[in-house]
């Protein structure tokens, strides 16, 4: 297990490959994170490569800014991917970027570090906010929602089968006194749950939907989905690392093509350029997955799914 604070890019070697990596071209990385995969990526790139760098975290920017302070091939910008667009559009690379790589992951210090509130290994205060400048923290969502929008939540974004108990739960809860602490709020879950699964804590799905939705985690993925068409070049690649299986039915939707449009003439040819409108991906090889070696040394790969695509 890696210490708390650092961070072991999940397959790093299959996503840099992925990307078809040419020595002078321009990637984007949507989730710079600790800067795992942004640093193999720069040590593939020659003098004339680029490197656009994206993070919502602030501390994930300064990371950036002083370990490739020196390096004039790397940009780091403090942004939600879900403005991705905007943000290749400011520097000029509309069209023109050769590959775009999100790793949709929490990264480890976030995870490790208590104060985050992303896990409840240790007690910390309750915020799990990816930028805590911005938003409601969990604790200030959780002090207000409705019970039936928190159990929507947890059955929804985490998947949980005992949604409508723990919400009813928490609710009891926060009326004696405010829930600010992740230990609080793990022992409340624990305290709720009928069944736990195997190597499991009961609180780990109820963590993840609240985090989901107070981030705007999945609205985000869609929203750079649909927007990485329009800045890939021709035969760019986009390579993307999921955690869980809502991220990946997300990915994959994104870019399995489409059945074909029942109000269209068969017998007529397509107009040019309309397949490539609706449908502007080729998907590349099959879903990769960790190796049993990484697995060893980074039990936290033990989700992960990486599909890549072409952009036509």
């Amino acid at each position: 297990m890696e210490a708390a604070g650092t961070h072991i890019p999940v397959l790093l070697d299959e996503a840099l490959d992925a990307l078809a990596l040419r020595e002078d071209g321009r990637y984007v990385d949507a989730t710079f994170g600790r800067g795992g995969h942004a640093s193999s990526l720069l040590e593939r790139l020659g003098a004339s490569g680029s490197l656009l760098a994206v993070d919502r975290d602030p501390d994930a920017v300064a990371v950036a800014q002083q370990r490739f302070a020196d390096d004039s091939r790397f940009t780091i910008r403090q942004a939600n991917f879900a403005a991705i667009e905007a943000v290749v559009d400011a520097a000029g690379w509309r069209g023109r970027v050769d590959g775009l790589l999100a790793d949709l992951g929490v990264s480890s210090p976030q995870l490790d570090v208590a104060e985050r509130g992303f896990g409840f290994s240790r007690d910390g205060e309750l915020d799990m906010r990816m930028d805590p400048g911005s938003g409601e923290s969990a604790a200030e969502w959780l002090a207000q929602v409705d019970e039936g929008l928190l159990a929507d939540v947890l059955k929804r974004y985490g998947e949980e089968r005992y949604a409508k108990r723990i919400a009813a739960a928490i609710v009891q809860a926060r009326q004696e006194q405010p829930i600010r602490r992740t230990t609080e709020l793990a022992e409340i879950v624990k305290a709720a749950h009928p069944r736990w699964e195997r190597h499991h804590h009961p609180a780990t799905r109820t963590f993840q939907a609240i985090r989901i939705a107070i981030n705007g985690e999945l609205d985000a993925l869609e929203s750079l989905l649909g927007s990485a068409a329009n800045i890939l070049s021709r035969g760019a690649r986009l390579a993307i690392i999921s955690f869980h299986s809502l991220e990946d039915r997300l990915v994959k939707r994104a870019l399995r093509k489409p059945p074909p449009d029942p109000n269209l003439p068969r017998d007529l040819p397509l107009p040019p350029g309309y397949e490539e409108a609706i449908h502007p991906w080729r998907t590349v090889g099959k879903p990769v997955r960790a190796s049993v070696a990484e697995l060893d040394g980074n039990p936290r790969a033990r989700s992960a799914v990486l599909r890549i695509a072409e952009r036509t």
